[in-house]
């Protein structure tokens, strides 16, 4: 037998499966709410290469980040280094720039669906192949409502997947102008401090000191909340522009957090950035991460451009979904079709077909079982009902309707049937 990879899983049908994040039928309630979600705010879909070259990560996440060091990077039968993508954002910023996307008026509103790929160690909600959607708003303008607005619309989604138990947490990181002053700042204060921090804290004030604020590890923390946050060293402009943004989420009723040790570990990032976190994830609790990133476009050889976008794992937000719904979405006929003889077999066909044109959802035994066994059938697949079919139900074009819950059973003609089925 041959195993899938490992940190890679199937997604199933419910009835297959007890493992919510693996279940199709929460996929799609995801997926469809966010394309609604998305619709309603004017976001148009892009779909990227699952694979791109190398150079476009390394540019634009950073040679020296997490994300970077667990990259799928290999060389193709040409030479070329290509890497199969960790995140979308880069992807994107680069379709836009090569199909000249800036050069249209207003701001480019697009969103995406479609897996990722990161060699990291598999865990819950973690996998080395995971589903993620993502929004980017890209153009000339960084104006705060952007950023109000598409948490406004993150808002809106989370309440119709029903997910409760959240907290938006909320930070600016500052830009070029500030942001160079602070580090050094900041990587004075942690050099005091490398012998009480661990191992992954030393090697991030080597490489990223911004990441050293994101380590999770207990004994780091008191140590951790010694060191100068950022929102102290802000410059006007960004200072103005943070507290715009935080204004305009308090015009629409939006509570949030401030979390001035909040980054993210991406090297575009820059001024506003935030997480939503949820109570159903244990440690790793991020369901949505995004920012600003005003400057991808220049890094990666394109025109001046402003960005704004977040992220977020399906299976993790499948994880945060109420228990129930699983239960609700699970994919069921309205209708088994069960038949006697041969006669009543081709009679099936025909009956399921137009019960079919009429909008109602029919399965056919395609197998030949007995009656029983084809009840049985219906019962493990959940239908709402059973309709069986011999001779004498062909003779007087009346068809026995049995309720598979009740065990209610009745005779009615094709119109009533189809009458019975809709509603």
């Amino acid at each position: 037998m041959i195993n899938r990879v490992r940190g890679t899983q199937d997604i199933l049908p419910a009835r297959f499966t007890d493992k919510t994040d693996a279940q199709i039928e929460c996929w799609n309630l995801v997926e469809q709410t966010a394309r609604d979600a998305f619709r309603l705010c004017g976001f148009e879909e892009i779909r990227t290469p699952i694979i791109e070259r190398t150079e476009l990560f390394e540019r634009g996440i950073g040679t020296e980040t997490d994300v970077n060091k667990e990259m799928y990077t290999f060389e193709d039968r040409d030479g070329e280094r290509v890497s199969l993508r960790p995140e979308q954002t880069a992807s994107v910023v680069r379709a836009c720039i090569e199909h000249g996307m800036f050069n249209q008026p207003g701001l480019a509103k697009l969103f995406y669906i479609g897996p990722q790929f990161r060699r990291e160690r598999p865990q819950k909600g973690r996998y080395r192949q995971f589903g993620q959607i993502g929004v980017e708003v890209l153009g000339q303008s960084d104006d705060p409502a952007i950023e109000a607005e598409v948490i406004e619309m993150l808002d809106w989604y989370l309440k119709q997947l029903r997910i409760t138990g959240t907290e938006l947490l909320v930070n600016s990181i500052g830009d070029e102008n500030c942001r160079p002053a602070y580090i050094e700042r900041l990587k004075e204060a942690i050099r005091q401090r490398l012998p009480q921090l661990c191992g992954s804290c030393n090697q991030r004030y080597e490489t990223n000191p911004l990441r050293v604020l994101d380590c999770k590890i207990e004994s780091c923390q008191p140590y951790l909340n010694e060191l100068p946050v950022i929102t102290d060293s802000l410059c006007e402009p960004c200072r103005a522009h943070f507290q715009s943004f935080t204004a305009m989420l308090d015009q629409r009723g939006i509570a949030y957090t401030l979390a001035p040790r909040l980054v993210r570990g991406l090297d575009y990032y820059t001024r506003t950035a935030f997480e939503i976190i949820g109570s159903q994830l244990g440690a790793q609790n991020t369901i949505v991460g995004g920012g600003r990133y005003d400057g991808l476009s220049q890094m990666l050889g394109g025109p001046p451009a402003k960005g704004f976008g977040f992220a977020f794992g399906i299976e993790r937000m499948i994880m945060s979904l109420p228990d129930d719904a699983a239960r609700s979405l699970k994919q069921v006929p309205d209708v088994f079709v069960a038949y006697i003889g041969e006669r009543a077999r081709k009679h099936s066909f025909e009956l399921a077909r137009r019960l079919r044109e009429a909008g109602i959802s029919a399965v056919v035994d395609l197998e030949g079982r007995k009656l029983k066994k084809s009840l049985a059938v219906a019962n493990s697949l959940a239908a709402r009902y059973a309709l069986i079919i011999g001779d004498s139900e062909i003779d007087s074009s009346s068809y026995v309707l049995r309720d598979m819950t009740t065990g209610e059973q009745r005779n009615l003609s094709e119109s009533d049937l189809i009458a019975t089925l809709r509603n």
